[in-house]
């Protein structure tokens, strides 16, 4: 069997056949779990909107229930789009705000102590995000803190660690305090929780420990995201949701994913690991992106210390000795 050329086409998908795959395996994970339907947020963006569709498709619109759950930094669409998806699929649906609780439990002020620490005149009036460099140039990846003041000046300044492990650890009580709020409607109904990663954040680890990571039924984790996108439009979701761009939607100014964390925007990204994964030549993803051979081999390193880097978050707790009568 001859080798597929290195395009995006390695990445087509008969998205009915896995709408039915899917769709079965969510039938098949409630009945084991003995749930009677599943819970999930509505971000708004693609990955949760695709997962939401594939849920009515598999168990009907009464089984699901939809939680859109902005806080004070989410974008002014986000909450507009989830609910545009909700009433779209007929499923029933809650707002609820987090940011009272979030800044009760100390996000923004922590947060904001981490970045005054580089920024000294930084307030509540500024706007902020954090910024990956150094991965497909062969650098050590680092972070960098991007203010914008009130007139609209932007600054930028690279992160020490100790500042980076402060902004992140308060920013995570976000996806934290929601996943909360999906487990006790889940408790409530009887109902599964569903996970929203794609395999490249799912293989990457861009996900929060005990937040967005944490799920009963994860749908999409084995897709990659050029594929959800192509889903998206095989089940007919808006084209606001088909066409938006990944964002994080965690820090007050606009921010992709791939600035955040990865080397690339999504749709090279999901062809250099699929490459990683088929173990195809450094040289010839250089050729399909348009990369120096250098630079492409920079990125399969990249990609091998992320994964090195967030294996503890996919680890399960570490016991002394096996539990035999409660193992998988």
């Amino acid at each position: 069997m001859s080798t597929p050329p290195l395009t995006p086409d390695v990445l087509a998908l008969d998205c009915t056949a896995e709408v039915d795959r899917i769709g079965r395996h969510m039938v098949d994970s409630l009945r084991g779990f003995h749930k009677r339907g599943v819970v999930l947020g509505l971000s708004g963006g693609v990955d949760s909107s695709v997962c939401a569709a594939l849920a009515v498709r598999a168990l009907g619109p009464k089984k699901v229930f939809g939680l859109l759950m902005p806080e004070r930094d989410s974008s002014a669409g986000s909450a507009d789009q989830g609910q545009l998806v909700a009433e779209q699929l007929g499923i029933t649906y809650l707002l609820e705000n987090i940011g009272p609780t979030v800044e009760a439990i100390g996000c923004y002020r922590w947060r904001d102590e981490a970045m005054r620490a580089v920024f000294p005149d930084y307030n509540d009036a500024w706007k902020s995000k954090i910024a990956i460099a150094g991965g497909v140039e062969g650098r050590i990846n680092f972070f960098k803190l991007i203010v914008q003041s009130p007139d609209g000046l932007q600054h930028e300044a690279r992160l020490p660690l100790r500042e980076y492990l402060q902004i992140v650890a308060a920013t995570n009580h976000k996806q934290r305090i929601r996943k909360t709020v999906e487990y006790f409607h889940a408790d409530r109904l009887n109902y599964a929780v569903i996970g929203t990663p794609n395999r490249l954040e799912y293989d990457q680890g861009f996900f929060v420990k005990n937040g967005d990571g944490a799920a009963d039924i994860k749908p999409i984790a084995h897709l990659y995201k050029t594929q959800v996108y192509a889903l998206a439009r095989h089940l007919g979701l808006p084209e606001v949701v088909c066409s938006a761009m990944p964002t994080t939607d965690t820090y007050s100014l606009q921010q992709g994913q791939d600035e955040f964390y990865f080397a690339l925007p999504y749709p090279q990204m999901d062809l250099a690991l699929w490459a990683h994964n088929h173990q195809r030549p450094a040289a010839e993803l250089a050729q399909a992106l348009n990369l120096s051979e250098a630079q492409a081999t920079h990125l399969y390193t990249d990609i091998e210390a992320k994964r090195r880097a967030t294996h503890y978050l996919h680890a399960r707790p570490a016991l002394v000795d096996p539990i035999p009568q409660v193992s998988d």
